[in-house]
């Protein structure tokens, strides 16, 4: 199965408003379908304040009149259905908007019945000066906890200021999230993609966090935390109900910790979404920046790999909406087609579900505004004034050219017309000045496109076993600029070899290869090349004839 990721607010405006919404996706629906994929996730789509842009909910059972309406969410749900597209709903129960009406109600009193849905505490004094409960720091806006003076208390909130954070240790928020569950459930939606589900279970005491790392100091005492397999347990038995898929995101999980959570038939979670792929070109987040090493990936893409294989079942992504484009990460603008396909290649054909992200298909980049007032991204901004601050501006808004999020949200560039066919309004955001070369209609048009290459890629995987369920084994592991993998089942056996090389490079082929005739089944470039030399971020796929040596 492969899914495709919907950030509605940029995808397709329908309407004319200048807002991606559910009418838009209603009518792209057949070219969703075109490429391949089985399923969709949505990004939340709930009313929201917006201040994380959906993942501050303020209704979990409504949809936000900005992008449509219940009637049109059930139109666009049955008509995936009827092309073979499942659906999946982002369910975002770590924390809620301060809009939400459980907060409302919360804020107002200790002792009314929403009063225990937050982490409420009260405040240390210390030399008559009130201060917050502990010394934790948010991983979007300054410390983690927020004064309320109706209550005279703080409460906690690991992200934003508009997002506080629910307490799950009360049975009656557990409860509230299985209802949610069962509203979508009971529409027709077929499972879930559940957003920092590792942080909903926080140690009681709430100690004093690390003092040497920043951002995140409180991590070690809200991921992962006492009771989160209990909590996962009881969700996981309302998703059985009704045979839906559950998919975690765990930032900052270690494959070991993750094996817990997605192993045997008492498994709490589907599969888990990691960000170790994603770490090849940054320390923790992208805003602290090295130069992409190709060794790093591919240790991130083989640890997974291997430690799941006949164990769980992984979930392959090179981009979403919390991450830059991965072609300016981690590929070439001067080999833009070459580049983008190759990394498509290098994570398609490993074992697992592969994640598709609008855009990402046509190999759309990131953007460069001139200013840290024109971007929107409230982690982005944070990082610009709270971190480096003796760095220049210039070096600074650098620094979020290469890592914020607001490239991934950047509207579809869908054809060359104005507003890159994405709405006949003045869009919501800035749209990429290259979208007259960079859309959907002049990738569908070009036989060799990123797009077209995405397309074989799935075919190929769609219609091969092995490519589906094969071990995996990496070949040339210190290799500084190949990626080379081979996928085999009950003797059957395929090797994808991809360069992330802006040079030609000798291609060289491992010995239980040597001795057997290889047919190629898929290369990104057009005409044959030599057999041993692989040009610019060329990828070949070639199928094993014949038996292996030993």
């Amino acid at each position: 199965m492969s899914f495709y990721q919907i950030w509605i607010r940029s995808f397709a405006d329908g309407n004319g408003d200048g807002i991606g919404d559910l009418y838009g996706v209603y009518d792209k629906l057949e070219y969703i379908k075109s490429i391949g994929v089985d399923a969709i996730w949505f990004s939340p789509i709930y009313p929201s304040p917006n201040a994380d842009y959906g993942y501050d909910i303020s209704d979990y059972r409504d949809i936000h009149p900005d992008y449509g309406t219940l009637d049109q969410f059930k139109k666009v749900l049955d008509k995936a259905h009827r092309l073979g597209l499942y659906v999946l709903m982002d369910l975002v129960i770590n924390h809620t908007s301060d809009e939400h009406k459980w907060f409302l109600e919360s804020r107002k009193s200790k002792d009314n019945p929403y009063s225990d849905y937050y982490i409420w505490r009260d405040p240390r004094t210390i030399n008559g000066k009130r201060l917050p409960p502990n010394n934790w720091f948010s991983q979007f806006e300054g410390l983690a906890w927020e004064y309320c003076e109706e209550r005279d208390q703080y409460y906690l909130h690991v992200f934003a200021r508009k997002q506080p954070d629910l307490n799950m240790d009360n049975p009656r928020v557990r409860q509230e999230v299985k209802d949610i569950m069962r509203f979508w459930l009971d529409m027709g939606v077929d499972g879930f993609r559940e957003d920092v589900i590792t942080f909903i279970s926080k140690v009681e005491e709430l100690p004093d966090g690390l003092s040497f790392l920043p951002a995140i100091n409180g991590l070690p005492y809200y991921k992962d935390g006492p009771k989160l397999m209990d909590y996962l347990t009881e969700f996981r038995k309302v998703a059985r109900e009704y045979n839906a898929v559950q998919i975690g995101e765990a930032p900052m999980t270690p494959v070991s910790t993750a094996l817990k959570y997605i192993t045997g038939d008492d498994r709490v979670l589907d599969m888990m979404i990691q960000f170790d792929t994603m770490m090849a070109d940054c320390i923790l987040t992208e805003y602290v920046w090295h130069r992409f090493s190709l060794r790093k990936l591919k240790r991130a893409f083989s640890k997974w790999q291997y430690k799941l294989q006949g164990k769980a079942w992984n979930a392959l992504y090179l981009e979403n909406h919390d991450h830059p484009r991965v072609i300016s990460r981690y590929g070439s603008l001067k080999f833009w087609r070459e580049s983008g396909t190759s990394l498509a290649a290098s994570y398609l054909f490993q074992q697992g579900c592969p994640f598709i992200y609008q855009g990402q298909e046509i190999g759309m980049t990131n953007i460069h505004l001139p200013s840290i007032e024109q971007y929107e991204d409230i982690a982005s901004k944070n990082a610009y004034y709270t971190f480096h601050k003796r760095e220049s501006k210039e070096l600074r808004l650098r620094r979020i050219h290469v890592s914020s999020r607001d490239s991934s949200r950047t509207p579809v560039q869908w054809d060359r017309t104005a507003n890159a066919g994405f709405s006949q309004a003045v869009p919501w955001f800035y749209v990429n000045p290259n979208y007259r070369r960079i859309n959907v209609a002049a990738e569908e048009a070009d036989e060799n496109s990123i797009l077209n290459f995405y397309r074989r890629c799935l075919a190929l995987r769609r219609e091969t076993e092995t490519l589906i369920y094969g071990d995996y084994r990496e070949y040339f592991r210190l290799h500084s600029k190949l990626y080379v993998y081979e996928r085999s089942l009950n003797g059957d056996r395929y090797l994808i070899v991809c360069s992330f090389a802006k040079k030609n490079v000798f291609l060289p082929i491992p010995r239980r290869w040597r001795k057997v005739r290889r047919e190629q089944v898929l290369c990104n470039y057009a005409e044959n090349g030599s057999p041993r030399i692989l040009r610019p971020y060329e990828t070949r796929v070639y199928h094993m004839v014949g038996s292996p040596s030993k």
